[in-house]
């Protein structure tokens, strides 16, 4: 499986949201909810039947439903995380996938060997000695963004979002917009140099 923990503020709207798993309804009034991911359970809670059982016969629960994903989500975990960024690409079928495949496009040509990865449920993330970024995709935008971006020389104003922080810094690709392809890979080589250096 090729999803793993990590920034929790990182969430791509278009997948699947977590769903909510009502384990049991006791004869109690009592409900146990479980959020995917949450709790004791990790990874691959959301392949199990919500079927909690109690011998006590006043603590019987009462199976409600199942906390399952949706076919399509369970399906793709066992692909490449290469494969997976082309699938998402393909899925999002508009312009949205266009500026993600172009983003990936210059990466792969600023770093030849860069390691691709599919991190958080569903973020397309590149690595070469250490994270150099994510392409994150919302309804209004494409976001890119530099694990160490607030340590980067930006001399064409590339970054224009996450700029309070003082670690990350992003791109915010809209609809219509033209990517200054040249200044993006001088930025990324950037990354790549300052993960060596670190």
């Amino acid at each position: 499986m090729h999803c793993s923990g990590g920034w929790n503020e990182l969430q791509h709207v278009d997948a699947t949201k977590p769903s909510l798993a009502v384990d049991g309804l006791h004869r109690g009034g009592d409900r146990q909810f479980r959020r995917d991911g949450a709790g004791a359970g990790t990874g691959l809670d959301h392949l199990f039947a919500a079927a909690a059982f109690v011998p006590d016969a006043g603590k019987r629960a009462v199976p409600v439903r199942l906390a399952l994903h949706s076919q399509r989500s369970a399906r793709v975990t066992d692909k490449t995380p290469s494969e997976l960024i082309d699938q998402r690409i393909a899925d999002l079928g508009d312009w949205r996938g266009d500026i993600l495949a172009k983003v990936r496009g210059i990466i792969k040509d600023a770093v030849p060997d860069v390691v691709e990865e599919w991190k958080w449920r569903g973020v397309p993330t590149w690595y070469r000695d250490g994270m150099i970024c994510t392409g994150e995709t919302y309804k209004a935008a494409v976001k890119m963004t530099f694990a160490k971006g607030a340590k980067l020389d930006d001399p064409k104003k590339l970054f224009n979002s996450s700029l309070d922080g003082n670690v990350r810094r992003a791109i915010d690709f809209h609809e219509g917009d033209t990517v200054d392809e040249a200044a993006l890979k001088a930025l990324i080589k950037a990354a790549v140099a300052l993960n060596r250096r670190e």
